[in-house]
């Protein structure tokens, strides 16, 4: 004699667990861009978190939480299916959060955007790998989008050489006070480039270089800038150079920052009073020239090496008009493909060494961003 299985359990069985997603720092401008992407594009439930409740104005749900607290953190990320870090700047963030996540088995993503970091955390990696948890480390926009638009590029060489990989946003690009501690923090010290086969010491906001850009942008100042993916790329793919500049609009914030970075003593720029103080003047400024400037961001990564014995170029861009938005766009696609079960891959990665070209061109597509080519 058969059983028929209950009403309830037919509508477990038919409708599965929704799926939960903790924003660490999920108040902030692309913190909450993340929760927006994710909300739109999954059904998964969002929980953001921040140190102050009063600041807190949002459809999510909510969750107060001091990093500092490693039972408050703990309790916190239990039960979830993913965490999402967005909680900056990770200069100085000692990876705890994806410790946390290892030890307690649930995956994560962060908006990391300095190699210090992915330095600092890299260590747990046979951890992860043990514990089966997929850790994806600098998705946005820069790093993130741009990583794996540097990869669809390498993927067409059989020699790859040189990556040039240029930024520009106007004037704040829509985020907060965050991004500028995370600029201002990475004006003083020198960092190791990947150039001609070998490390060397680059300064920051140095070689300005003109770089044309898609239309509304055009030709645009760039400078060095220390990214994670100066770092990255040189274990990722087999190339001899890795150069990565970034730029403002309107110019003259690349003058005033080139300023900051070289002739205002040190100690005014690399204390925390300094940084404090940096940010908040240039995020008044921005907040005056938005209206003027836009908030907008644009991408360029050009390849060169050799394809079928001669040299060859490849050039792509993107363009978007909310630098936020697309930041959260390239996080929240990257959630969306682990809570799909599309990506899993247990270990630590920059994003260009998890995610594969077609899923990145099927995420990108369906939040209608576009990817210029040209030869």
């Amino acid at each position: 004699m058969s059983v028929k299985p209950s009403t309830a359990l037919s509508r477990k069985a038919a409708f599965p667990p929704t799926k939960k997603v903790l924003i660490i720092g999920g108040c902030g401008r692309i913190g909450n861009s993340v929760a927006q992407d994710i909300a739109n594009h999954t059904d998964a439930e969002v929980t953001i978190t921040s140190r102050n409740p009063q600041q807190v104005n949002s459809p999510f749900q909510f969750l107060a939480l001091d990093l500092a607290d490693r039972e408050q953190l703990e309790k916190a990320i239990a039960s979830k299916d993913l965490v999402v870090h967005c909680a900056g700047p990770f200069h100085h963030r000692d990876g705890r959060v994806l410790k946390t996540c290892i030890e307690a088995g649930i995956d994560y993503i962060d908006v990391s955007d300095h190699r210090s970091f992915y330095e600092r955390v890299i260590k747990y990696n046979d951890r992860a790998i043990a514990s089966g948890v997929t850790a994806i480390l600098n998705t946005g926009i820069f790093p993130g989008i741009s990583n794996s638009m540097v990869k669809q590029g390498i993927e067409q060489f059989d020699r790859p050489q040189k990556i040039h990989l240029s930024y520009v946003v106007e004037g704040s690009g829509g985020a907060g006070l965050t991004v500028m501690r995370t600029t201002f923090l990475g004006l003083k010290n020198k960092f190791s480039a990947w150039i001609n086969g070998k490390w060397q010491n680059t300064l920051p906001y140095t070689e300005r270089e003109m770089i044309e850009f898609p239309q509304p942008y055009g030709k645009t100042g760039v400078y060095w800038f220390d990214m994670p993916e100066t770092y990255t790329f040189a274990d990722s793919f087999a190339v001899d150079t890795v150069i990565t500049k970034f730029g403002s609009i309107p110019d003259w914030y690349n003058h005033l920052t080139w300023i900051t970075a070289h002739i205002f003593p040190e100690a005014w720029v690399s204390s925390p009073q300094g940084i404090e103080f940096f940010a908040r003047v240039s995020y008044l400024m921005t907040k005056v020239t938005d209206k003027f400037s836009g908030i907008g961001v644009a991408i360029r990564a050009e390849i060169t090496g050799e394809k079928e014995g001669k040299p060859q170029t490849y050039c792509a861009t993107m363009v978007h008009d909310n630098t936020a938005i697309a930041a959260g766009a390239g996080t929240g696609a990257i959630a969306e493909l682990i809570l799909e079960g599309k990506l899993k891959q247990p270990g630590i990665y920059p994003v260009e060494q998890a995610l594969s070209t077609q899923l990145f061109t099927e995420i990108i597509n369906s939040r209608q961003i576009k990817i210029t080519v040209s030869y």
